[in-house]
Formats: structure tokens, C-alpha cells, sequence
């Protein structure tokens, strides 16, 4: 048995109705209550000559099991139906989303393999520029060596030359 509604629950499920109409709604809900019908909405003003008993007869007119499996059979084909393309969707994504990580890998891959050639480049390049500064070093020293001889010989020379002045030559 369901719970009777007050004038107040009423008020605040419809507001836009009138006190009289709320108290129809309450009365119609009792009636058919009384009759046996579920009622879920204030009831709307009946037209005249509309009969009230033919209309609760349709309400009380139950489905066949027949139509009951039919809908539910429909139905049930349209949830796999859309469970199908769901899947399929899904199933792209996945194949989108894998071939995209793929794609990132391998650029991944290309720009480590760039970063080691780099990385050996400049290890190539160090390598030379020590070599170049030993060699620029030896080749400092021997022209300070040779600078010194030089100065040396000069000299040397330049005293045989005062020698022989002063001898008379």
C-alpha cells in the first residue's frame, strides 16, 4: 500500500497548481488507489463524455508474454548491437593510440642514435684538439729551442765577426 501524499507534498511537487487542483489530484489518487491503477501526475481536466472506466480498463490491460519477450528481444539486440560498435570504436582507439606510441618510439629511437652520433662527434673532435694542443705544445718548445740556438749561433757569429775587425781583416 502506497503512502497517501499531503496538500504540502503536493505543493512542492507541483507549485504551479491551485489548492483546488491539488485536492483533485489527492481525490483521483485515492480513487484509483482504491481501483487499483498507479497514478504518477495531477490529473488533467477530462473533457465531457470521456469514459473514465474505459480508460482504466486500458490501464489494467495486461501485455502478452508473447510481446514481452518481443521488446525485450529487440532490445536486447540493439544494447549488442550498440556494444558492437562500442567495441569497434574502442578497438580503432586502441589501434590508433598504438600505432601513435610506435610513431614516438621510433622518433624516440632516431633522436638517441642522432644524441650518440653527436656525442661521439664531439668526443672525436676533443681528441683532436688535445692531439693538436700536444703537437702545438713539442712545436713551441723546438721553436724556443731553435730560437735560443739561433740567438746562440748569432751571437757566435757576431763575435768572430768583432774578432776579425779587431784583428784587421
Amino acid at each position: 500500500m502506497k503512502k497517501e501524499k499531503t496538500i504540502h507534498e503536493l505543493v512542492k511537487e507541483f507549485p504551479n497548481k491551485s489548492y483546488r487542483e491539488l485536492e483533485k489530484y489527492r481525490d483521483a489518487d485515492r480513487v484509483e488507489e482504491a481501483v487499483g491503477i498507479g497514478h504518477n501526475h495531477p490529473p488533467k481536466e477530462e473533457p465531457t463524455g470521456v469514459c473514465i472506466m474505459g480508460e482504466m480498463r486500458k490501464d489494467r490491460e495486461e501485455i502478452t508474454w508473447e510481446e514481452k519477450y518481443e521488446k525485450e528481444h529487440k532490445l536486447r539486440q540493439e544494447a549488442e548491437g550498440e556494444m558492437t560498435i562500442l567495441k569497434g570504436i574502442e578497438t580503432n582507439r586502441v589501434k590508433e593510440a598504438q600505432a601513435k606510441s610506435n610513431q614516438l618510439q621510433d622518433e624516440l629511437d632516431r633522436v638517441k642514435k642522432d644524441n650518440n652520433d653527436l656525442f661521439n662527434r664531439i668526443a672525436d673532435a676533443l681528441a683532436v684538439n688535445e692531439s693538436h694542443q700536444k703537437l702545438n705544445g713539442k712545436l713551441q718548445e723546438r721553436l724556443t729551442e731553435l730560437e735560443e740556438e739561433n740567438k746562440t749561433l748569432h751571437d757566435t757569429q757576431e763575435k768572430r765577426i768583432n774578432n776579425m775587425r779587431k784583428s784587421g781583416m
